[in-house]
């Protein structure tokens, strides 16, 4: 896994993602094409970069690890960990307040000391993903705890095309 340098973002070759909080729109750009792109959803409480703000971070990042590859879809993750359940309608009922983390994992690492890596705004350490979420939760809308929630089809892509080491930016359109 290549390690992106901030002076090389975006890149002019290769994949990159860009998410859009202000619009709650991803695009998976390679050169100045855009080769996918879906609504998503981000921090119900913002943006922002401080650990345990509930915001999500802003800047360049990069993808640092791709979890869950040998799990079904739904699949129900806890610590990075399958924790062996499959999410079902049923199983959201009985756990109203669950923070559903599903399907896969693309865990983040900000690229930029001071901003989103380093200190008490670092993405890895605050365990921001780009993962699956239930059915009935919205798109389009802020409504994670910090997190890029995605439906499985949008994660299924993404995590087919965008390995380790991929930048990822994220901004508010400013």
């Amino acid at each position: 896994m290549q390690t992106p340098s901030l002076t090389e973002l975006p890149p002019r070759d290769g994949l990159w993602i860009e998410i859009a909080t202000q619009t709650q729109q991803l695009r998976a750009w390679e050169g100045d094409t855009c080769r996918y792109q879906c609504d998503v959803s981000t921090g119900r409480a913002g943006v922002g970069n401080q650990e345990n703000s509930g915001k999500t971070p802003l800047g360049w990042h990069y993808i640092r690890a791709a979890i869950g590859r040998e799990a079904p879809e739904n699949a129900v993750f806890k610590g990075r960990r399958w924790t062996g359940e499959v999410f079902t309608p049923e199983l959201g009922k009985a756990f109203p307040e669950r923070d559903w983390i599903l399907t896969r994992i693309l865990w983040l690492c900000g690229l930029e000391p001071g901003v989103n890596r380093a200190g008490q705004v670092d993405s890895q350490r605050r365990y921001i993903y780009l993962h699956g979420t239930p059915p009935d939760q919205p798109m389009g809308q802020p409504a994670s705890h910090g997190c890029v929630r995605l439906r499985n089809v949008d994660l299924l892509w993404l995590f087919e095309h965008a390995l380790p080491g991929t930048p990822v930016w994220l901004h508010d359109g400013r």
